[in-house]
């Protein structure tokens, strides 16, 4: 298939991944424990105009490692429309989340980690740096300005 849309400016293309920050719900979380040990997983999130918000167990690989390494590259998309989020992770056990944020993501996907037990915690991710492009024509530019600007919670 030959590709013959013009590549989006920089401002289109953050205006696009804020989008889809509003819109989707799952994204890939890659972490690595302290070995190097890669884990990549589907959780579901919440943007709150700053930062993306996780839950899963402590217990799980995904949540030791977030916990620990305090980083993780997540992922939204496919092949020929990628945004790549590296940020820094910051842990809230269930009595230490912010009530906004674990309602935001409760009305968002319709689960309380809440009501699930001491087991699970919250992930905030603060983007620090974010690639967004359209197969091999947009491959240049594709180093977004962080902070991302869009719509909070």
């Amino acid at each position: 298939m030959k590709i013959t849309a013009p590549p989006r400016s920089r401002e289109q293309r953050t205006a696009d991944v804020l989008a889809r920050l509003e819109s989707e719900l799952d994204i890939w979380v890659a972490s690595a424990d302290a070995d190097g040990v890669p884990c990549l997983v589907a959780l579901w999130f919440v943007w709150d105009g700053e930062a993306l918000w996780l839950a899963t167990r402590l217990t799980n690989p995904t949540g030791r490692n977030l916990r620990s390494g305090g980083r993780t590259r997540l992922a939204l998309g496919h092949t020929r429309d990628v945004v790549l989020i590296d940020g820094e992770v910051e842990t809230f056990t269930l009595s230490e989340v912010p009530a906004r944020a674990a309602d935001a993501f409760t009305e968002r996907t319709g689960w309380d980690p809440r009501e699930e037990g001491g087991s699970y915690a919250y992930f905030r991710v603060v983007p620090t740096a974010v690639q967004a492009w359209h197969e091999v024509r947009e491959l240049k530019g594709r180093h977004l300005t962080v902070p991302l600007v869009g719509p909070s919670r």
